[in-house]
């Protein structure tokens, strides 16, 4: 008997570089090193020109590049990767991610057939203990989560979009990223009207990966200015009224 094919890899990965291919060059071998069998292809997005430090390199999937004439936003870049996934399964990835051994397999593996979205836990620099579930996103929770005593949910209101691992079906039922927001607000947003159509947020609680983190972002007036104007249109969306609704029965 002739043998059958091999079944296609599971996930196709989209990573948006703005100027980091030094930070995606890592990223890349990591997962052509632990993940190699998980990935279908990898759709990178130069969000603005930049040397080509990958320039003669090769991996163990495909990666297809997107160049783009002019900048667009987080959401908009990655609904444009998703127009090139032809997979069950459609990560968006942070350059700034580090794996230490195979995250995604397990974590398809544990997968619910409810689950619309995936991810592990994350450890930040210089912590010894994952970061903690977020809560719904709300003024008060904002506030409160500063003072002694706040209590962390068990399970999470939503799921920050450094590490999204999103079952394709549900993310086309949603028509993705929310591309009104700009850089802040679309994880959030996301999270809300995925578990609004029916479907679950679910953590590898055993699985970690690494963030890298960048934090220019937290001391520049410009990105201030846009993650509060981010936050206001959350707060404004009818999708975030629905969801505090659903998560107040």
């Amino acid at each position: 008997m002739p043998t059958p094919p091999s079944p296609r890899p599971p996930i196709t990965i989209s990573i948006v570089s703005h100027g980091q291919l030094a930070l995606v060059q890592p990223l890349l071998a990591q997962l052509d090193r632990h993940s190699r069998a998980s990935i279908a292809k990898v759709v990178l997005t130069l969000n603005i020109p930049e040397p080509d430090v990958l320039a003669g390199q090769a991996w163990g999937f495909e990666v297809e590049r997107i160049e783009n004439p002019s900048p667009k936003g987080f959401g908009a870049n990655h609904n444009q990767a998703f127009e090139r996934c032809g997979s069950p399964w459609f990560l968006v990835l942070n350059p700034d991610i580090r794996f230490d051994s195979d995250v995604l397999s397990p974590l398809l593996a544990q997968a619910t057939p409810d689950a619309g979205l995936l991810t592990p836990r994350i450890l930040e620099p210089g912590k010894t203990a994952p970061e903690p579930h977020r809560a719904l996103l709300t003024p008060f929770e904002i506030v409160g989560r500063k003072k002694p005593g706040y209590v962390r949910p068990q399970v999470p209101a939503w799921i920050p979009g450094l590490f999204m691992l999103f079952r394709s079906e549900a993310y086309r039922q949603v028509g993705g990223f929310d591309e009104r927001f700009f850089m802040y607000g679309e994880d959030f947003d996301i999270c809300a009207r995925t578990r609004l159509a029916g479907w679950q947020l679910q953590v590898g609680e055993d699985l970690l990966a690494r963030h890298d983190a960048q934090r220019e972002s937290h001391r520049s007036k410009k990105y201030l200015y846009w993650h509060v104007t981010s936050l206001l249109k959350v707060w404004l969306s009818g999708s975030f009224w629905r969801y505090w609704l659903q998560q107040q029965r």
